[in-house]
């Protein structure tokens, strides 16, 4: 189906509604009649806007809109408060909405394989994230306002155009696995051993750990990762105390 039935929007008290993958061009404002829905899925459909009327879903919990055509969100769905998963993967969207940083109860953001040259603004006032994935992005850094985002676990930013990690990414010491392979990255931070939660040199993607594979390092850092973790960190620790 290309469009979704009228009785949908007749039924109030609906709380998990799943329009996934059914070719869907548009979503009707009448979807703002389902405000107790609690879980929301228009993933893999051909969608090129939201309706403003998102905003009225104040029971939102878990919204997936990836695998779509879009090329902005609306800034009424930053009214949906009580929003803690997010995914806009797999679209065209290149910034967010100012007003995301409402979105305080937000801990699970997937906005891969989009546009993003830079991360948004916004971001960094969600400080609830504990997952943040921007791989296969266009990103060429990551601003020092990274270490705002002090709950975050995992980070995936692989598959970008990523020059170098700011020292500022070594203070969110909650993080287990950070994933920058397919970089451009050639020197790694001096604090990077202060990420004490990263257990191991990963090479499985779902694996936790640091993901380094596939950067043009400098010499001597791709013989010392080949030697694991602990080597890293203890050759990292000893070229701070000679600087």
């Amino acid at each position: 189906m290309t469009s979704t039935p009228d009785f949908l929007w007749g039924l109030p008290e609906v709380q998990k509604l799943n329009l996934s993958r059914n070719q869907l061009v548009v979503i009707p404002p009448s979807l703002g009649k389902l405000d107790r829905l609690v879980v929301l899925n228009l993933g893999g459909n051909c969608l090129k806007s939201l309706p403003k009327e998102i905003g009225l879903l104040r029971n939102l919990r878990v919204l997936f809109i990836n695998m779509n055509c879009l090329t902005e969100v609306p800034a009424e769905l930053s009214l949906c408060r009580k929003l803690e998963v997010l995914s806009l993967s797999h679209n065209r969207i290149s910034q967010l909405p100012l007003s995301f940083t409402d979105l305080t109860s937000l801990r699970k953001l997937n906005l891969s394989n989009n546009s993003f040259v830079q991360i948004p603004l916004c971001i960094f006032a969600l400080r609830s994230l504990d997952f943040l994935h921007l791989g296969s992005n266009r990103l060429e850094n990551l601003a020092e306002s990274i270490q705002y985002l002090v709950n975050l676990q995992i980070f995936i930013a692989e598959n970008n155009n990523i020059r170098s990690l700011p020292r500022s990414l070594c203070y969110i010491t909650t993080l287990e696995l950070l994933n920058v392979d397919y970089n451009a990255i050639q020197t790694l931070p001096d604090d990077l051993y202060l990420l004490h939660r990263l257990r191991r040199i990963a090479w499985n993607p779902m694996d936790k750990g640091l993901h380094i594979a596939h950067n043009p390092l400098t010499r001597p850092l791709p013989e010392v990762v080949e030697g694991g973790l602990d080597v890293l960190f203890n050759y990292l620790r000893e070229k701070k105390q000679h600087n």
